[in-house]
């Protein structure tokens, strides 16, 4: 499969970049959001890349596009409507047809949710459709409270027949899970006449070297391949591809076993050596020390680039709903797809429904490996990068904040 990407790479005006309303979500990179498309199926699927992330812990956040048969766009998971992103989505519409549904596919993404209302106000003629049982903290509004527009917004029904794309789409929806003060869902869309999948979080496939949107501003990723506050790093591929490999274990584990604090005396003391120390770089502070041996767990979370569902839905959310999470995975391997486009980290993932399947294998006692693939008993994540999540998960069940996990099926 060929891709077209389409970025630009001029000098870029601060205000096409500008989103405004970052307050409400405060995630890097802030007011100033890049965009890259690329076109994944030639004349009928693109992707649109942007960034988030925590402590420079940047990820791609992505939005995806697709030409509907009878002309317009269907768009599933917006993300920020910059000048720059709506430049890109207006060569869309001049060429096939302007933005008829937009699709909220999460409940608990506030990611994801907050772009929503604002990308549907650019497009005033498309329907806005979201996954059921949508929520918000710590009052639950109505949607058009929310910035949906009331009266183009309406809930996914129960089955992908009585939606207006029926026609060119599946989708399932995941039941309902419930968290204690919050919930969880999710709608995985299948187009069929490209046989793609179209998930939000429920499983990534992570690259070995860093997204072309991470690498737009490479400060992030050369922040994490220092060893200490007082280090000078080179900006090269290897150094980013370090800084890349070690944000992807941030973002998933939190804090892998590779992954130790050292004390805040030696942690100021490098911090007063640094050869830089703006705010930009958090004044020298970087209380992070890697082992020698920390490659291992990267390399045990990529594979060889397999699908897996993240180990934060595997250890607080999934794991209290695994027969409907089974049920909702049985139901979506049932389809004919050969491409994976995920909402977060690599795509698009070449991958067979069997893959899909598999990689919720955690769920289950006895895992039945499909024929010719791994069987993921045998190939699991390592439990001791887990530790910090089961923690997580030990503490929310003492205070009863949330419901105790279920046992495997």
């Amino acid at each position: 499969m060929a891709f077209d990407e389409r970025v630009v790479t001029e000098q870029i005006h601060p205000q096409d970049i500008s989103w405004p309303f970052w307050p409400i979500v405060p995630l890097y990179p802030y007011s100033r959001r890049r965009t890259i498309r690329k076109e994944v199926i030639k004349d009928t699927i693109w992707t649109f890349d942007q960034l988030q992330g925590i402590f420079y812990v940047v990820v791609p956040i992505r939005m995806t596009v697709v030409r509907l048969d009878a002309g317009g766009l269907l768009v599933y998971a917006p993300v920020a409507p910059t000048k720059e992103c709506l430049q890109m989505m207006q060569e869309l519409v001049a060429e096939h047809g302007d933005v008829k549904y937009i699709i909220l596919p999460t409940i608990s993404g506030i990611e994801h949710k907050v772009f929503v209302g604002p990308f549907a106000r650019c497009f005033a003629n498309a329907q806005v459709f979201v996954a059921p049982n949508q929520w918000s903290f710590p009052l639950n509004l109505p949607l058009s409270w929310l910035g949906l527009p009331g009266k183009r917004t309406q809930v996914l029904p129960e089955y992908s027949s009585q939606a207006p794309f029926g026609d060119e789409f599946d989708y399932a929806i995941l039941k309902t899970i419930d968290l204690g003060p919050g919930k969880f869902t999710e709608v995985a869309f299948l187009h069929k006449r490209s046989h793609t999948l179209l998930v939000t979080d429920a499983v990534v496939s992570i690259p070995e070297e860093p997204p072309a949107i991470v690498q737009l501003d490479p400060y992030p990723l050369l922040f994490h391949a220092k060893e200490k506050g007082s280090d000078v790093v080179a900006d090269n591929q290897a150094n980013r591809c370090k800084g890349w490999q070690r944000i992807t274990l941030f973002a998933l584990y939190f804090q892998p076993s590779v992954l130790d604090v050292p004390a805040w005396g030696e942690v100021f003391r490098d911090a007063l050596k640094a050869p830089e120390r703006s705010r930009k770089a958090y004044f020298g502070l970087f209380p992070f020390k890697w082992q020698n041996n920390w490659q291992r767990s990267f390399q045990a979370l990529r594979g060889d680039g397999r699908l897996f569902v993240a180990p934060v839905l595997q250890a607080l959310i999934l794991n209290r709903a695994p027969r409907e999470t089974l049920d909702w995975a049985d139901k979506v391997a049932s389809w004919d797809f050969q491409w994976i486009i995920p909402c977060h980290f690599d795509a698009p993932i070449k991958a067979q429904p069997q893959q899909f399947r598999q990689a919720f294998s955690f769920l289950e006692k006895q895992p039945v490996a499909s024929a010719g693939l791994f069987n993921s008993s045998s190939y699991p994540l390592p439990e001791d990068d887990f530790k910090l999540l089961r923690d997580i998960d030990a503490g929310l069940n003492q205070t009863g904040i949330v419901p105790p996990a279920k046992e495997k099926i």
